[in-house]
């Protein structure tokens, strides 16, 4: 029977991938829970399993008033002996081991599965939405393993459906006593960065480089990029062939749109590159006030200052300057509307 045991220990170990001595010290525990209810409660028990033979020795050794093992100055247990003919397990016992090895057996699952994805805050995953109760949506990632998705996280107006495939970007994994809380992210700026790892292979590689990201999730988003590799265009590359890799990003994402405009180590060109699709006539900087004042010809401001300001609003947080629009007429004097501002910088 003992060696049925360990053999059973050795197949659990194959289906759910918990090393062997984890479940052969669940066995130890168990065996010693339940070894202890049959003991005077002034004693308690040590037990010892044999990897290979499954073989059980028990030690009974003196308990002190608090339940806690007495031991000598050396460390060793007071009045440990060996019980020669360990007591067969009864009903209770027996029901004891069982919980005792279950136990065991889910903390291991879920050290397995925090030390798997600890590590994993940034990355993208692909799962199964279970359950959305408007406020939290829950998502299974396969192997028992399951995410969240709070309100926060989520994007205004996209719908996660029961059994629907979702695609999210890891924000944290948390340690609890439930096991690990892998939290989840569709609105986090990164998340389009990762797209676009997948996507472009000279992102991966290093030969482009995405070097500002800002979003208004559901809505638009900027993204600038730089070649580090003479000849290779960054932006050619982001778009891919007919459009094909960008494309990707945009289903992914439900039609949000996207930007990709170079980046420039001079702020004026810069400001004036994260404006697109607006076309710039000029940009004066102000080093001290951290201001770009950007001139625009009249047809190409309101284009520049975009639905409700998210054009100048993304440009600013891109590039983090505070962006002020003004068309020719106005910076002539001529009376109009007053200049738009994209707002104060919000840091990426």
């Amino acid at each position: 029977m003992n060696v049925e045991f360990i053999e059973a220990l050795r197949n659990l170990e194959k289906e759910k991938g918990i090393p062997f001595p984890s479940l052969l010290d669940g066995l130890r525990s168990a065996f010693e829970a339940a070894y202890k209810k049959s003991f005077p409660p002034d004693k308690g028990a040590r037990v010892e399993v044999h990897p290979e033979s499954g073989e059980v020795m028990v030690f009974q050794y003196d308990l002190d008033e608090e339940g806690m093992p007495v031991r000598d100055d050396a460390g060793n247990l007071v009045n440990e002996i060996p019980i020669e003919k360990p007591k067969d397990f009864g009903r209770i016992e027996a029901q004891t081991a069982k919980q005792v090895i279950l136990q065991k057996i889910r903390e291991a699952e879920r050290e397995m599965t925090f030390g798997e994805y600890e590590g994993r805050a940034g990355d993208i995953v692909s799962g199964i939405v279970q359950q959305s109760d408007g406020r939290v949506t829950h998502v299974d990632l396969g192997r028992g393993v399951e995410a969240t998705l709070p309100v926060q996280e989520q994007v205004p107006g996209e719908r996660y459906e029961h059994n629907g495939r979702i695609r999210a970007y890891i924000v944290d994994v948390k340690k609890t006593s439930r096991g690990p809380q892998i939290i989840l992210s569709r609105s986090h700026p990164n998340l389009v960065r990762r797209l676009f790892d997948m996507e472009v292979p000279e992102i991966e590689e290093g030969i482009v480089e995405i070097r500002g990201i800002a979003r208004e999730a559901g809505h638009r988003t900027k993204l600038a990029v730089v070649s580090n590799e003479p000849g290779v265009d960054a932006i050619g590359a982001c778009v891919g062939p007919k459009g094909s890799r960008v494309r990707m990003v945009v289903n992914e994402l439900h039609g949000e749109k996207i930007d990709i405009v170079p980046f420039s180590e001079d702020p004026s060109e810069y400001v004036a590159n994260a404006l697109s699709p607006a076309k710039v006539k000029e940009v004066r900087i102000d080093h001290e006030a951290r201001t770009a004042l950007v001139i625009v010809p009249d047809y190409q401001l309101s284009l520049a200052i975009g639905k409700e300001g998210q054009n100048a609003r993304l440009a600013a947080r891109l590039t983090g300057w505070r962006v002020d629009i003004k068309s020719e007429s106005q910076v002539a004097g001529e009376p109009e509307a007053e200049a738009a501002s994209g707002g104060e910088p919000v840091a990426q």
